[in-house]
């Protein structure tokens, strides 16, 4: 369950420099702290195939599995905890020396972001409204939402200034722009 820890708004400023001596992961939701739960074992699973086959396209460096935050542009500060993320070059080298692997507004959007859906409603709506929104805004070149429940990955493409999305199930070989030479379909991307 999401739990939101504080109902006082916070500034970006103030998020960077929070600390509550914890190691509990929080997103930054309109200016609220929102606690993030850890995920299932089967969206650890995806994220972890996902990374060894995104590996064998991208630099090791440029891949971020859990471990980035993003700034997003909302009604106040809005900061999201991205499942995995590849990075460009001129993305890492903006986050390379600074004391926090966080991904202001004013650094080079990711080429990728993916998220694996957890179950409930709440969750839906994060991954396929809100965050879609968001990182469409950030004008990240693709981004993958991985729904386990309802067994298919929809991918949506930068095209033109906005988001098309295409929906993947069973066999279906998954066509991106970011990587042409990807041959997963969705079930293996989704296999248990």
């Amino acid at each position: 369950m999401i739990q939101s820890i504080s109902s006082e708004l916070l500034t970006i400023e103030a998020f960077l420099a929070f600390d509550d001596g914890t190691d509990t992961r929080y997103e930054l939701v309109d200016g609220v702290l929102v606690e993030m739960p850890t995920e299932s074992p089967e969206n650890c699973q995806i994220v972890k195939r996902l990374f060894f086959e995104l590996a064998k396209f991208f630099p090791i460096a440029l891949l971020n599995p859990k471990d980035v935050e993003l700034e997003v542009s909302g009604r106040r500060a809005k900061v999201r905890l991205p499942d995995l993320v590849v990075l460009s070059d001129e993305g890492y080298a903006a986050i390379a020396d600074k004391s926090r692997n966080i991904i202001t507004r004013e650094m080079p959007p990711p080429v990728l972001v993916v998220e694996v859906v957890s179950p409930g409603s709440e969750n839906r709506n994060r991954d396929y409204r809100y965050k879609r929104t968001e990182y469409a805004a950030r004008g990240i070149a693709e981004y993958w939402i991985i729904d386990p429940e309802e067994r298919q990955v929809t991918i949506c493409q930068w095209v033109e200034g906005q988001y098309e999305d295409k929906i993947f199930k069973g066999d279906v070989r998954v066509e991106l722009i970011v990587i042409s030479a990807f041959d997963w379909t969705a079930s293996q991307i989704l296999a248990k």
